[in-house]
C-alpha cells in the first residue's frame, strides 16, 4: 500500500485543461492496476491531490438536469463563463476565482475500498477546517457536501462535492467557497436543490478576504490525519 499523496497546486487553470490532466493521471493509475493484475505484478500505484482555481465555469454532472442552468449560450458569454457536461456524480455547480477546488486522484486500494467512507472523509476534512475558523457546519441528509445552518430556514452550502470512481481510483472532488463572488450562483439552481442558499467563508467571517494558502494547509492537515497519509 502506498499512502503517499503527491500534492500539486496548479494555480489558476482553465477547467477543460485541468479536467484533461485529471483524466491523464486517472488513466495512468487504472492502466497500472490492470497491468499489475494481468502480469501478476505488485507495482506501487501513485496518489495525487490537485489544488486549482478555475476561471468562471459551470459544470453539470452526469445525473444532472440542464434546466438547472438558468443562462443561455449568449448570457454565459456575456458573464465570461464557460459550461461543461462532465463525468462526475451530482448536478450543476459553479467554479470560479476565490474558490479552492481539490481533485484527489487516489487509488483507494491504498487506503480503504469504500466510496461512502471516502466521501464522508472529504466532507469531514472540510468540516474540521471550517471548525478552526469558529464555524459550526455539518452534513445535510441526502445532500452531499458541507452546509451551515443545517435544519434551519437559513441552511446554506459552503462546499460542493462530486466524484467519479473506477477500479477504486477516484477523480473530481470538492469545491470550497473561500472568497467567492456569490452572484454567480444566482445563475443556477446549485446542485439541483431549490430554496437553499450558498455561502462563502469570507462572508461567514465578515471579512473581505481569507488567506487561501492557510485554508489549503488546514485541509491537507486534516486529510493527512483522516487518510493516515503522507503528503509529498
Amino acid at each position: 500500500m502506498n499512502k503517499k499523496i503527491q500534492l500539486q497546486d496548479l494555480g489558476s487553470k482553465d477547467y477543460k485543461s485541468a479536467w484533461e490532466y485529471q483524466e491523464e493521471l486517472f488513466k495512468d493509475i487504472v492502466d497500472l492496476k490492470i497491468k499489475n493484475r494481468r502480469e501478476e505484478l505488485d507495482l506501487e500505484t501513485p496518489n495525487y491531490l490537485l489544488f486549482v482555481e478555475h476561471p468562471h465555469v459551470y459544470t453539470l454532472g452526469k445525473s444532472g438536469d440542464l434546466e438547472n442552468l438558468l443562462l443561455n449560450e449568449k448570457q454565459l458569454e456575456a458573464k465570461g463563463a464557460s459550461f461543461y457536461k462532465i463525468n462526475r456524480g451530482g448536478d450543476i455547480t459553479y467554479h470560479g476565482p476565490g474558490q479552492i477546488v481539490g481533485y484527489p486522484i487516489l487509488d483507494l486500494e491504498n487506503f480503504f475500498t469504500d466510496i461512502h467512507k471516502y466521501l464522508r472523509f472529504l466532507e469531514e476534512a472540510i468540516i474540521l477546517t471550517l471548525n478552526e475558523y469558529g464555524l459550526e457546519c455539518g452534513r445535510s441528509d441526502g445532500e452531499t457536501g458541507v452546509w451551515l445552518g443545517v435544519g434551519t430556514p437559513f441552511a446554506r452550502k459552503i462546499c460542493a462535492m462530486g466524484v467519479r470512481a473506477s477500479r477504486w481510483v477516484t477523480m473530481h472532488g470538492f469545491a470550497l467557497n473561500v472568497n467567492v463572488d456569490l452572484g454567480y450562483f444566482d445563475n443556477i439552481i446549485p446542485c439541483g436543490i431549490r430554496g437553499k442558499a450558498v455561502t462563502s467563508l469570507n462572508v461567514e467571517l465578515g471579512v473581505e478576504k481569507v488567506g487561501e494558502e492557510e485554508v489549503k494547509a488546514k485541509i491537507i492537515k486534516h486529510l493527512t490525519h483522516l487518510f493516515e497519509a503522507e503528503f509529498i
